[in-house]
């Protein structure tokens, strides 16, 4: 199974492109499109209405995933977790804070990040799974969790080996028929705070290491403008950062009247990146009277994408 995430600036074609790609992979595999933006089009592409899932043919699968319902069950079993492993926080009326989570950075991203893991995870059969990103600022920020948010835990969890040391030297300070149900035993297989800390490093890992495979390809769409350009030159740059495969570049939206600005901008990003970026034209006839859907755009994008 290939992964292959759209990326870019809002606004410049990544869900036409994305669309445009799956319908034409569908043709020789079996593909599942997955919109990740909270500005859904992919059922207005397709001409279908879309609730959760719809299966456009036999090989072709759409998927619409909602971020305030993902970010809704994402923060309710965090807070559930939280409050089985911390009880005594009741007795402190302390759980009550749990209610103003929903408002902390971060909670969409990781709403993401699941759905993301949860669709994988469901698309056993497919040889594609294409994912619609949102925004570049968005993208970025979820692409990078697997590595920030281990960090966090491989700290977390020294902190809790430290706790438990610290309390199992007290226990034995105290004498072994010391009974206080705060005294921790030192014992890290039993220990359900640092198993689940464990679990949650391996799990980012596996994500992370997926991300950065060679099963997964992040494409980069763009239009011929200063803005997109801008946004373009951003994201690439926070790509290498985090060690992502950019590894195809498509300037959407290419015509006669703005061919030179479209050769300026891949020059600039020339500077940045070595992958030689694929035009696609601006169709007169999509402006006026749509002729045939959006999708069925001339460009064949199936080659490229064998390439990568």
């Amino acid at each position: 199974m290939k992964l292959l995430f759209f990326t870019g600036k809002g606004g410049v074609g990544k869900s036409t492109l994305a669309a445009a790609s799956a319908w034409q992979l569908s043709h020789e595999h079996r593909v599942l499109v997955a919109s990740l933006d909270p500005a859904h089009n992919l059922g207005d592409l397709f001409g279908v209405e879309i609730k959760d899932e719809h299966s456009f043919s036999d090989t072709l699968r759409l998927k619409e995933v909602d971020l305030k319902k993902r970010s809704r069950d994402y923060l309710q079993k965090e807070v559930t977790t939280l409050k089985e492993s911390y009880r005594h926080l009741q007795v402190l009326n302390l759980d009550t804070c749990f209610s103003v989570l929903r408002y902390s950075p971060g909670i969409e991203e990781y709403a993401l990040l699941t759905a993301i893991e949860e669709t994988i995870a469901d698309a056993a059969g497919f040889d594609y799974i294409i994912f619609d990103t949102p925004p570049t600022g968005l993208t970025l920020r979820f692409l990078a969790l697997p590595q920030v948010t281990g960090t966090w835990i491989e700290r977390l969890a020294e902190i809790r080996r430290t706790i438990l040391e610290k309390s199992h030297t007290i226990r034995n300070i105290r004498g072994k028929n010391y009974e206080d149900p705060t005294i921790l035993d030192y014992d890290e297989d039993h220990d359900d705070i640092l198993q689940k800390l464990i679990g949650l490093k391996s799990r980012y890992q596996n994500l992370n290491r997926l991300l950065q495979g060679p099963d997964c390809s992040i494409a980069l769409v763009f239009n011929p403008d200063l803005l997109s350009l801008k946004e373009s030159l951003r994201l690439v740059a926070g790509l290498q950062e985090l060690g992502l495969p950019l590894r195809l570049l498509l300037n959407n939206k290419v015509s006669e009247q703005n061919r030179t600005a479209a050769e300026q901008v891949e020059q600039k990003l020339g500077t940045v990146s070595t992958i030689t970026p694929k035009r696609i034209h601006f169709l007169q006839e999509f402006q006026t009277g749509h002729s045939r859907p959006l999708y069925q755009i001339r460009e064949n994008l199936v080659d490229d994408i064998h390439q990568v």
